[in-house]
């Protein structure tokens, strides 16, 4: 069979390689990028030979590498058609599927972008100013991506303002509202009609996703909170105090209560926490390069047993997500590792992507299967988002590289032709 060259197209910079510790202040507004290549624009097209040769698919070390971001990279986001990366240069670009062009770049607030989350039509960024915002997607307006409001919304400042047992101490001689967060949220998380977010400030705060009305604010941690997942009627969130407190609503409704506590390594930080789409697997990534994996008891106790411990890195995991079996760690030390969950919760390694030039941030990997793997999407201090094709891995451990292709099997994507 004669080798098929598929091109892949995305947008980049066309400036040199940033430096990764002058990032420039930045303030962008909302526009839709729809010109054609030859408009002047910060970005311009490049494409990347992708070679599907005797029907299995080659890869060098990733399938594209998305620029554009003026500060690094901080999280991402699948929102229907498009993947949603934003950064510490505030800045949120929006890249359509499948080709990766740029399709949009929105981004309002004084502080860099720290989270988002996507859930029907609407996007929910977190920000280093305390506020979350809340984005509108339409197709048929120009403005496809248009801020409707900010968290806490008017209505509940206006509703709670005036009472000063609304009032809580943040810090000496100072005072909030309880509605409000005292210092950078750091994790969103949409879970049953519910909108959760874990800030710096120790707190965990609920609010209602058809009003936008905060319902509660939780005094959850001892330490900044860095990460927060939902599962099965359980809210994990993860801390700077070394400890991942599992929360459920009371009788499956009302405020929330603690179920219990994973702890974690003594004086080690918990920066990212996810959960088995069955809720019985949590694995929580630690600034000492390890990631601690729990067995929940399941039915109507809740306790959770530590099943593995494994050294995933050289110095910190920053982040992590789930596909199947397979958990991906993005480390500090810019690599990826590939994880396979074996009997017990143990994890096996069975793949390496490195590549990135910085600490890898976040990871968002796809549901659609494939070729036998999926995509994952991975975001750094590089200020770059890279995207990578992983495959469903046999027994054997395999390397992505950029000097040593690996054979994966039959792909069929449109990005791949």
């Amino acid at each position: 069979m004669n080798s098929l060259v598929a091109q892949a197209e995305f947008s980049a910079p066309m400036d040199s390689k940033p430096n990764l510790w002058n990032t420039p202040p930045s303030t962008c507004s909302s526009y839709s990028s729809n010109s054609s290549e030859s408009d002047a624009s910060p970005f311009c097209s490049h494409r990347i030979p992708i070679a599907i040769v005797s029907g299995f698919f080659h890869s060098h070390r990733s399938l594209a590498v998305l620029s554009g971001h003026v500060g690094s990279v901080s999280c991402l986001a699948l929102c229907g058609e498009f993947i949603l990366s934003a950064s510490q240069g505030k800045d949120i670009i929006v890249w359509q599927q499948p080709d990766l062009r740029v399709f949009a770049k929105f981004g309002q607030g004084d502080g860099s972008v720290k989270a988002l989350a996507s859930v029907g039509n609407k996007v929910f960024t977190a920000h280093q100013d305390s506020r979350i915002r809340v984005w509108k997607v339409s197709r048929s307006s120009e403005n496809v991506f248009k801020l409707v409001d900010t968290l806490p919304t008017t209505k509940d400042y206006l509703g709670k303002f005036m009472k000063q047992s609304n009032y809580v101490q943040t810090r000496r001689h100072h005072k909030r509202l309880w509605i409000e967060h005292a210092d950078s949220i750091s994790c969103l998380t949409v879970y049953s009609g519910l909108i959760y977010s874990g800030s710096w400030d120790k707190t965990l705060k609920v609010w209602k996703l058809s009003d936008l009305k905060c319902l509660e604010s939780i005094k959850a941690h001892d330490d900044a909170i860095n990460g927060l997942v939902a599962c099965k009627g359980v809210v994990y969130s993860a801390s700077a105090d070394g400890k991942i407190k599992a929360w459920g609503r009371k009788d499956g409704k009302g405020g929330h209560a603690l179920k219990g506590i994973l702890e974690g390594h003594k004086d080690v930080s918990f920066n990212a926490v996810v959960v088995s789409d069955d809720g019985k697997w949590v694995y929580g990534g630690g600034s000492d390069g390890f990631v601690m994996g729990w067995e929940g008891c399941g039915g109507f106790e809740s306790c959770w047993k530590l099943v593995s411990e494994t050294k995933a890195h050289e110095i910190a995991v920053l982040c992590m997500c789930l596909m199947g079996e397979l958990l991906c760690s993005g480390s500090a030390d810019k690599s990826i590792g590939i994880w396979r969950r074996e009997a017990f919760g143990k994890l096996c390694k069975v793949g390496v992507i490195s590549g990135h030039e910085g600490p890898v941030k976040c990871l968002q990997a796809s549901s659609n299967r494939i070729g036998g793997g999926f995509l994952l999407y991975s975001g750094s201090l590089d200020r770059s988002v890279r995207v990578w094709w992983v495959p469903r891995y046999n027994n054997d451990a395999e390397e992505v590289n950029d000097n040593n292709s690996t054979r994966f099997g039959t792909v069929n994507h449109p990005m791949l032709g």
